[in-house]
């Protein structure tokens, strides 16, 4: 089989990077590297650069940043290239079939979920607020549909106890990163057999918003413990307390004597050094850490303490 001597990668956040490093690592730094451009971050809303983009600019990699990958300037560009390969991971623009075609041997998509389950834009918070036991990352051939094409490569992986949604994204990364290297040698050798999705299996995990990240005391204490490492980072898991929003940083669900009975989100008293506060199903979930926008992180015993919270209090 010919070699694949012309790769262009597309990518733009952080969990790009290590297939960049491990591209670079084995021979096959990319001859052009597409992002997305510069957006708002921060207080100040300065431009920022994504970090592929600036990986690249570090690294002496050609940079191009299209508002729109379905611009036909850019297209224009990239067909003078004649690319033997694209490598997409996290990009964060459709592909139009123009350029889904252009790759002499295609656009291979790193995903981070076990296709074709969590197919979408927020796998690895899908698989959290699940409670999945495992998850895993798939290279996949790609089509006009949303994640919808032939399975190239696939790698398993247990979620560990207590694993958030950035720390699995960090070890998902690096994993994926290796099977996109494989996906290249086995495709440079002829040795890749890609098999069709299952469509009856595929399950769809949308793009999180802010307003996720809301409590809701009514569901189980095992529920709210999954959306709490499913939104760690961010949005966060929030509350509002005496007329003020206050984060949950961390907390677990807790076993009881006897399920009580009563309004969902009333504290039921300090146990084990956590702030028990009643959930759905007669459940109970305790708060360990919580921070005050702009404050500091603390123990959720001493801020009951510090706002003399009251058995009986309502956390909305």
């Amino acid at each position: 089989m010919p070699k694949l001597k012309k790769l262009v990668f597309f990518g733009t956040p952080e969990f790009a990077l290590p297939t960049l490093d491990a591209l670079a690592a084995a021979g096959r730094t990319p001859a052009l590297t597409v992002s997305q451009p510069p957006r708002p971050a921060g207080r100040g809303k300065a431009l920022q650069q994504p970090p592929v983009a600036a990986w690249a600019e570090q690294h002496g990699v050609p940079l191009v940043q299209p508002e729109s990958v379905a611009d036909p300037e850019f297209l224009a560009e990239l067909k003078k290239l004649a690319p033997d390969v694209a490598v997409v991971v996290a990009f964060g623009q459709i592909f139009p079939p123009a350029l889904l075609a252009l790759p002499r041997r295609g656009c291979i998509n790193l995903h981070a979920s076990l296709l074709p389950k969590y197919r979408g834009a927020a796998p690895i918070q899908g698989v959290l607020l699940e409670g999945e036991k495992k998850t895993g990352v798939t290279t996949m051939q790609m089509e006009e549909g949303l994640d919808t094409g032939p399975i190239l490569l696939q790698e398993e992986t247990a979620i560990r106890p207590y694993e958030t949604a950035d720390k699995l994204a960090a070890r998902l990364a690096k994993l994926g990163a290796e099977v996109v290297v494989e996906t290249l040698d086995q495709l440079e050798r002829g040795q890749l057999k890609p098999r069709r999705q299952r469509e009856e299996s595929a399950t769809y995990s949308p793009k999180i918003a802010k307003t996720d990240g809301k409590v809701n005391w009514a569901l189980e204490a095992d529920e709210i413990y999954n959306r709490l490492r499913a939104y760690t980072p961010w949005p966060g898991l929030a509350l509002h307390f005496h007329g003020r929003p206050l984060k949950i940083v961390w907390g677990v669900p807790m076993s009881w004597e006897e399920a009580p009975f009563g309004v969902t989100g009333t504290y039921l008293g300090l146990r084990q050094g956590r702030v028990s506060v009643l959930c759905g199903g007669g459940t109970i979930f305790g708060l360990e850490e919580v921070q005050r926008p702009g404050k500091k992180t603390v123990r959720a015993s001493d801020f009951v303490h510090g706002e003399r919270v009251r058995v009986g209090e309502r956390f909305a």
